[in-house]
């Protein structure tokens, strides 16, 4: 089984008609995702060419392509500045998930946009400024390389993308139920625990690979939610620890004042609640070797 996100899964790409939307509309439908829709109000009625002859419908409102299609996700791939936008149009329709790879969205607009779609109850935000997420071998939405992993026993969360994707290759020969990339915004949709819960019911998933990073203290609460309701083996791996004291290091949220939010915090608290914590990434992956090896 995959969490959020499954082979009858039905994505339409919000900017599809953008190059950045095209281009991964194209690597989605490769990878198999079922990809049957476009939103972009000044091109509704046309339609986008890609490759081995697939034809994808542009709708001119995401309520238009859900009522045509059965859509059930959207991935948004437009500009900052509309992505407040876009999401409201997107949870005023309905749609179950979706999911907002654009990166510098103010933070003001995410926490605006997040409130809505929790109010709405029928909407989960995955993002900001993330890489999306995949169930190897069902469907892929965002921008992680399929091709690097493989379906099997283990959930993968994480704050950063190219360490999204260094894990899944790092342990590719094993493969994963799902991965999810949640982004690293000071104010995301779906958190840590949000993942882990879902991974803690999905009898598919056999052990967990969570990646955090020095900022905030997201990891420290995901650590409590560990001890008190993950039975699942859990590694871990915090990124920053020789960031500079308030420097903000690539991600909005990498940011360290004080004690609090450092990577040597976060590490401790995980190691409380008995995760196993690498030192590095592909320490980290060999963690998780042992521990399915011995499954």
């Amino acid at each position: 089984m995959a969490i959020f996100l499954t082979e009858n899964s039905k994505v339409i790409v919000q900017g599809l008609t953008g190059s950045e939307g095209r281009k991964h509309a194209q690597f989605m439908l490769q990878s198999g995702t079922k990809v049957v829709g476009g939103v972009n109000p000044r091109k509704a009625g046309t339609t986008v060419d890609f490759e081995d002859g697939v034809s994808v419908e542009v709708f001119g409102s995401v309520a238009e392509a859900m009522k045509t299609t059965g859509a059930d996700v959207s991935v948004i791939f437009v500009p900052a500045a509309f992505t407040k936008a876009a999401v409201y149009e997107a949870v005023d329709a309905g749609i179950p998930l979706a999911v907002v790879i654009t990166e510098g969205v103010p933070v003001h607009d995410t926490a605006d946009f997040y409130q809505y779609a929790v109010n709405s109850g029928t909407t989960r935000i995955i993002g900001p400024n993330c890489p999306g997420l995949i169930s190897p071998g069902k469907s892929n939405v965002g921008i992680i390389p399929a091709s690097i992993t493989g379906p099997g026993p283990i959930g993968l969360v994480s704050k950063s993308g190219t360490l999204t994707y260094q894990m899944m290759y790092e342990l590719r020969d094993i493969g994963f139920s799902s991965g999810v990339g949640i982004g690293g915004d000071p104010v995301i949709g779906t958190t840590h625990i949000d993942a882990l819960a879902a991974f803690e019911a999905d009898p598919e998933t056999k052990a967990i690979v969570m990646i955090g990073e020095i900022g905030g203290d997201a990891e420290e609460r995901a650590a409590a939610y560990i001890k008190e309701h993950v039975t699942k083996p859990v590694v871990g791996y915090v990124a920053g620890f020789t960031a500079p004291e308030g420097k903000t290091m690539g991600h909005a949220g990498a940011i360290v004042s004080g004690s609090s939010g450092t990577a040597q915090a976060k590490k401790e608290a995980l190691e409380a609640a008995g995760v196993k914590v690498g030192k590095t990434p592909s320490e980290t992956a060999q963690l998780m070797r042992e521990i399915v090896s011995a499954l």
